[in-house]
């Protein structure tokens, strides 16, 4: 494929599911994936730290005006939280600060501890999260020796399942969980703060996102394969404009003459329902996302054809 880039209008617009490994950021596999389709208009819809892996959400082309929408939905994880130690940056790759024996603890306590970690909770993020302090990402600016404190955020908790306690060494305690939990949640702060009430320290050693919103991981693909599925027009890890809308939104079928207005940025009448429609043309196409608000619905996103 030649390294020159494509206009983005000829590439075909949609949802890139991609299986992220660890050791890349978000931005790697943003900037893998432009390579792959050379093309620049790629985004993705909720970061993943380095040391994660799974589900991440590309929009290409004109898809990156639903990321919005997507990166708001609730999130599963699956995790390894560490008990005994506490690091810097909460998890595997920070130096470790801490460490104290878990040997006094019994499951039942370590049970009690993680379920206080549940509901809606002011959580504190890592100060080396991605958060923005002053225009400049938190982990900026630890690096650049700064004291940073971030201020507590509202999340929720929605479950969190112990599914195994282990004990790889006589004072540390390794505890596999699932979390599904609000847009904004930060695993490894559960993991901090767990062990922090225990009085022993903790921090994260896996982390694995495996669903957000009505997208699962099973329908993910590396980067390169999920671009190959777009390019030839459908396959594993690629969603089109039309079937990505319809996994978040409702939908609505208008005919010619309301697909005409909609180009226009006109209302039509109300869909009669709360929220962000999707309105699909007579051939599926996605028109718009819109919305009611009275008696006619006005187009909140307009996709207009290339």
């Amino acid at each position: 494929m030649s390294a020159r880039k494509r206009p983005d209008a000829d590439v075909t617009p949609g949802l890139l599911l991609v299986d992220k490994p660890g050791g890349m950021t978000s931005h790697d596999v943003v900037a893998r994936a432009r390579r792959v389709l050379s093309v620049r208009k790629v985004g993705h819809a909720g970061t993943l730290d380095p040391m994660a892996t799974g589900l991440l959400i590309l929009g290409v082309g004109a898809a990156t005006r639903l990321l919005g929408y997507v990166g708001g939905h609730d999130k599963t994880y699956e995790a390894t939280i560490r008990l005994g130690q506490s690091t810097v940056t909460d998890d595997r790759e920070g130096e470790v600060l801490t460490t104290a024996s878990t040997a006094h603890l019994d499951d039942d306590a370590i049970r009690a501890a993680l379920a206080a970690q549940t509901g809606p909770l002011q959580q504190v993020p890592s100060s080396v999260s991605a958060v923005k302090v002053d225009g400049r990402r938190s982990y900026d600016r630890v690096r650049a020796g700064e004291e940073v404190e971030l201020a507590a955020r509202s999340v929720t908790v929605h479950r969190l399942e112990v599914q195994r306690i282990g004990r790889p060494a006589p004072d540390l305690v390794d505890v596999d969980v699932t979390v599904v939990c609000t847009a904004g949640t930060y695993i490894r702060a559960i993991a901090r703060d767990a062990g922090a009430a225990l009085g022993v320290g903790g921090h994260l050693t896996a982390l694995r996102r495996s669903r957000s919103g009505p997208f699962d991981v099973a329908r993910s693909a590396p980067v390169e394969e999920a671009g190959a599925a777009l390019l030839a027009g459908g396959g594993r890890g690629f969603l089109g404009l039309a079937d990505a809308a319809g996994a978040v939104f409702p939908t609505r079928s208008v005919g010619v003459e309301e697909t005409r207005a909609l180009f226009y940025g006109q209302r039509i009448p109300a869909t009669g329902a709360p929220g962000p429609h999707a309105a699909l043309d007579p051939d599926g196409r996605l028109v718009a996302l819109v919305e009611d608000s009275g008696s006619t619905a006005r187009v909140a996103v307009g996709f207009p054809p290339a």
